[in-house]
């Protein structure tokens, strides 16, 4: 059986985040798995300065979000917040809600409070056949506050939210497709899937992609004629300055 993408590249690494690149993908891994992957400061800490640095790397065109041993993560740190630790900000939610760039979660096993807010907070999700969904912060006595109200109801919506949020119930990699959590499940290597789309991305000329997704999010909620002006803005700041539709930009010019 072929060994998964992300236990070859956590193999005899002691980090709790691994971060490789491979040819413009960024891969970042959670790697706690004694700890169910849980998160926490220090790797909050990692993953907002990794993404920080990859928005500023041109070389950056993608980043693929997993977790090793067979878990994405189990959220926020518990251990360490009943210790006493901080809030830290900007926190990995907004984090990602920030970054210019494509982010693709590709969950495998469990995805868990916190966790599921950071993989909301992605461009989109892939699962793996394994894969499980829970926000558990009403069984533990919390409020969700990296997004979790306002990512989860525009997702699956309001309803199915507010069975998820009240309940703490997992619901699996089916029920979160047919539900439109993620994009696809995977019965291969999810993580091997995710860097193939990953590819196709990157292959895609940079300043279309980023500015469509710019458009997206800046849109995502507006009336539909806001929405539209947006879209036309962007358009407009994107043809600006170019004496024809692709000029000659390497971030415009589509490939052959």
């Amino acid at each position: 059986m072929t060994t998964m993408l992300a236990v070859q590249l956590v193999a005899g690494r002691s980090d709790e985040l691994v971060v490789t690149d491979l040819e413009g993908i960024r891969l970042i891994i959670f790697n706690r798995p004694a700890a169910r992957n849980a998160l926490s400061n220090a790797m909050k800490q990692a993953l907002v300065a990794c993404l920080d640095q990859a928005g500023k790397d041109d070389n950056i065109r993608v980043v693929v979000l997993t977790g090793a041993g067979g878990c994405f993560s189990a959220g926020a740190d518990m251990k360490e917040l009943r210790a006493g630790a901080q809030p830290i900000r900007p926190h990995p939610g907004e984090a990602l809600r920030a970054f210019g760039k494509p982010v693709i979660a590709a969950v495998d096993g469990p995805c868990a409070t916190g966790a599921l807010e950071v993989a909301l907070s992605c461009s989109f999700i892939l699962a793996s056949a394994k894969a499980r969904f829970a926000d558990t912060h009403a069984k533990v006595g919390l409020i969700a506050g990296w997004g979790m109200s306002a990512l989860l109801p525009r997702a699956i919506g309001r309803r199915r939210a507010n069975q998820i949020m009240s309940t703490g119930e997992f619901i699996d990699a089916g029920r979160a497709y047919d539900w439109g959590l993620v994009n696809e499940v995977v019965e291969g290597d999810v993580t091997e899937r995710a860097v193939e789309i990953a590819r196709q991305i990157a292959d895609n000329p940079r300043a279309s992609v980023e500015g469509q997704i710019g458009a997206m999010f800046e849109g995502y909620g507006a009336s539909l004629n806001e929405a539209l002006e947006i879209e036309e803005r962007m358009k407009q700041s994107w043809r600006a300055g170019r004496t024809g539709l692709f000029a000659t930009d390497p971030n415009t010019v589509p490939k052959t």
